[in-house]
Parts: structure tokens; C-alpha cells; sequence
């Protein structure tokens, strides 16, 4: 090959590679950012709220425990103080014994003295007030002894529930933080999304509600509609309703805002029956009872975690205080996924027409 036809092919070659070779990094096109799915934000939407929730319930749980630990110092406090003041009282009757004690010692014990007396009938007197002298002086300092060591126990008690105080104040902190990390979480969510996204989004989540719904009603699981509530669960309910419009706020157990344990357990509380705090407590320590047999006042319990909580009102229908932004209101029973039910009045007896008329006051006592 000519050097002439040698230098063509070589050129040739160079700008074929040139051609063929891959762009700059800057020189290619980045892609066009793609907007997301309505069902992709309903899904982060929906796991943002109940991550939110579930913190909800753990900071709600650590305040009750909290409130436990506070009432538990105050009363060894109290009882620190009585034990102390019984303490300074045992102590001044061991001093005064210890004071006649020394004024009156003798080198002669009591029987020398009793042998040496002009009338053995004083004498024998005299030795059995000092019997009972001794007697007297041993309970003294027996009492001395159990009351320094009653007030000792109840001391190290004292500083052991404060130190657990302390302790849950921080998680109740931390707890608090969470929530507010995880709410804030949302709220930039929420921010990003422009006002058709958000009117996408809303309607997107409602008929998944009503799918679900229909799905629920259809497969008989909530068997009849025709049962009633209790005389406890009628008015449980009626206090439900009558909180209907007030705002969702965490943590809160009203009167003027709720979360959704708060709404359910002061209920029921309002009803004359205390049941735990937290959704999770009732989920856990409550009568559990299967969908078929629901009655107004049972309570829903959703997610698999147990962390929302409603109140059954009758025809698949729940009282709920759903989420931070929105109100108490009247919600499918299908509007979140289903765990289960309890019971919180399990013996007794559903209301007849005749004993629900006019019954507006809950009984004095408890049903065991």
C-alpha cells in the first residue's frame, strides 16, 4: 500500500471512531424527570401517616407510664415522710428510756435489792415495774429498729421510681421528637404536590375505600346489622358523637381535641368503664371478638401493629379521629386495614327497647 492510500485509510479510520464513539457526559440529554403515580403517593402518604401514628401511640404510651411513675414517687414521698416523723418520735422514746436508765443505775441487781429489803412485797413491786420497764424498753427499740429500716427501704424506693421518672421523661421526649420528625415528614410531602395532585390523590383513596368497603359488606363478615348496644356502649357512643367535628390533634384525650385512643378511651371512660390508653392496650388487654359479631361501642382496631383505633356505630359504620389535618367524623369501617375488634363491656347485656328508653346515665358499677 502507497504511503498517499495508507494515510486515507488511517484517516478514514479516525473519523469513523470519532463518530462512533459515545458522547460526553454533558453532552447527553438528561431524561425528563417522570411524575409520579397517584398511587405511588398514596402509598408514601398513607405509610408517612401511619409511621406518624404508630409514634403517636408510643409517646402516648410513655406519658401513661410517665403518670404512673409520678404518682408512684408522690406516694413514697408521703410515706417517706410519715416513716420519718415516726422515726424522729421512736427515736426521742429511745432517749428518754436511755436517759432513765442511766439515772437510775446501781451497782446491786434486782434480786440482791429484793434480798436486802425491808419488805419483800415492795420489793417484788418494784421488780415487776421493772420488768415491765424492760419490756417497754425492748418494744421501744424494737420499734426504733423497723422504723430506720421501713424508712431506709422506702428512701431507696423514692430514688429508685424517681431515677425511672427521669428515665421516661427522656423517652417521652425522644417519643415526642419522633412524631414531630415523621409528621414533618408529611407535611413536606404534602407541599410538594400541586392542587390537581392532591385532588388526584384524594379521589384515588376514596374509592380504594369504597372497594374495600364493598368488598367487606358483600363477604358477610360483618353478619346482621340489626344487633344493639348496651346500656354502657349506648352512651360510650352517644359521647362519641357528640365530639364529632373536633380536631385531630396527637396525643390529646379532649375535651377539645382528640387522637384516635384518646376519642375511643374517654369514651368508655365517660361510660363508667376505664380501658387503657393506647390503641395497642386495647388491641392487647381488651375481650377480643370476631367482625361478625360487632355491636355499636366495639372498638375496630387497624393495621397490623395495632395503631388506630375506632369506635363500630352500627352498619359498618365507625366513629374515628383519623389523622393530623382532618376532624373527627363518621368513616367506612373498611377505611383502613382491618386487625380485629374488642369488647370493652364483654358481660354485659345488650339493650333491649324497653331499657334503652330514657337511659341516659351509666350504671354506678362495673359488670364483672
Amino acid at each position: 500500500m502507497s504511503g498517499r492510500l495508507l494515510r486515507l485509510v488511517c484517516t478514514a479510520a479516525v473519523a469513523v471512531g470519532t463518530a462512533l464513539a459515545p458522547l460526553p457526559a454533558a453532552a447527553v440529554p438528561a431524561p425528563e424527570p417522570r411524575e409520579r403515580s397517584v398511587a405511588d403517593l398514596v402509598t408514601d402518604l398513607q405509610r408517612l401517616y401511619r409511621e406518624a401514628e404508630e409514634a403517636t401511640e408510643t409517646y402516648n404510651a410513655t406519658e401513661e407510664k410517665l403518670k404512673e411513675k409520678r404518682a408512684e414517687v408522690t406516694r413514697l414521698d408521703t410515706q417517706l415522710s410519715k416513716a420519718r416523723l415516726s422515726l424522729h418520735d421512736s427515736r426521742g422514746a429511745a432517749g428518754r428510756l436511755a436517759r432513765q436508765q442511766y439515772q437510775n443505775t446501781t451497782n446491786f441487781s434486782p434480786y440482791v435489792r429484793l434480798l436486802l429489803a425491808r419488805d419483800p412485797q415492795h420489793a417484788l413491786d418494784q421488780g415487776h415495774v421493772i420488768g415491765q420497764l424492760a419490756r417497754e424498753r425492748a418494744v421501744t427499740v424494737g420499734r426504733l429498729t423497723g422504723t430506720e429500716h421501713r424508712a431506709g427501704e422506702l428512701a431507696r424506693r423514692a430514688r429508685s421510681a424517681l431515677d425511672d421518672q427521669l428515665t421516661l421523661a427522656a423517652r417521652q421526649k425522644r417519643a415526642r421528637d419522633d412524631v414531630q420528625a415523621k409528621l414533618a415528614d408529611v407535611e413536606a410531602l404534602l407541599a410538594s404536590l400541586t392542587a390537581e395532585q392532591l385532588t388526584r390523590l384524594a379521589e384515588f383513596e376514596e374509592k380504594g375505600v369504597e372497594k374495600a368497603q364493598e368488598e367487606l359488606t358483600t363477604s358477610g363478615a360483618l353478619g346482621e346489622e340489626d344487633r344493639k348496644p348496651t346500656r354502657r356502649g349506648e352512651t360510650a357512643l352517644r359521647y362519641a358523637r357528640r365530639q364529632l367535628g373536633k380536631p385531630y390533634e396527637w396525643g390529646a384525650e379532649g375535651p377539645r381535641t382528640y387522637d384516635c385512643s384518646g376519642l375511643t378511651s374517654e369514651a368508655w371512660a365517660h361510660a363508667g368503664t376505664p380501658i387503657p390508653r393506647t390503641s395497642q392496650e386495647q388491641w392487647a388487654r381488651l375481650p377480643r371478638i370476631p367482625l361478625k359479631s360487632l355491636r355499636p361501642g366495639d372498638l375496630v382496631i387497624y393495621f397490623p401493629k395495632a395503631t388506630h383505633v375506632a369506635m363500630y356505630m352500627g352498619r359498618g359504620k365507625v366513629i374515628e379521629a383519623p389523622r393530623t389535618g382532618e376532624r373527627i367524623k363518621v368513616s367506612p369501617i373498611a377505611a383502613h386495614p382491618l386487625l380485629g375488634a374488642v369488647r370493652p363491656d364483654r358481660r354485659d347485656r345488650p339493650q333491649t327497647a324497653r331499657t334503652r328508653k330514657g337511659d341516659d346515665q351509666p350504671p354506678a358499677t362495673e359488670a364483672r
